[in-house]
């Protein structure tokens, strides 16, 4: 399998996941407060909404990838 089927696949699955889950969350750690030896931090939870088209996108260029990759010359 060569490097452009391969990626063609992670497009894909990605395209596929990101129609269904539509967002991920992630919990990003700042420090709100230094005062000498005391450090006060604060953890927010940060959403990405995923869009449609991206989605969709990824799906189209992987399948283009699959099809285009084993083509030699």
């Amino acid at each position: 399998m060569n490097t452009a089927k391969l990626v063609g696949i992670l497009l894909i699955a990605a395209g596929v996941i990101g129609l269904v889950y539509g967002s991920f969350s992630y919990t990003k750690e700042t420090e709100a407060v230094k005062l000498g030896p005391l450090e006060l931090t604060v953890k927010e939870k940060e959403t990405v909404n995923v869009p449609v088209w991206a989605g969709i996108g990824a799906i189209v260029v992987g399948a283009a990838l699959l099809v285009m990759g084993g083509k030699k010359g």
